[in-house]
């Protein structure tokens, strides 16, 4: 695998504006804590969210 792959097995191009230490995600950049996502998606299921823990990322794709 080279050295910036996901951790999926594809190539990965780190974004450097979606910082993740979520190591669990298919599309974290192994080597950095980036996503190699061009953009993502976030999303909640609190209709007036007050914590962060009310946020999750829509995105995420457990490997």
């Amino acid at each position: 695998m080279s050295k910036n792959c996901t951790n999926d097995g594809c190539s990965c191009t780190p974004n450097m504006s979606i910082k993740c230490s979520v190591t669990s995600c298919a599309h974290h950049c192994q080597d950095m804590d980036n996503c190699g996502l061009s953009s993502i998606q976030v999303g909640t299921h609190e209709n007036h969210p007050s914590m962060d823990q009310c946020t999750d990322c829509q995105s995420f794709r457990k490997i």
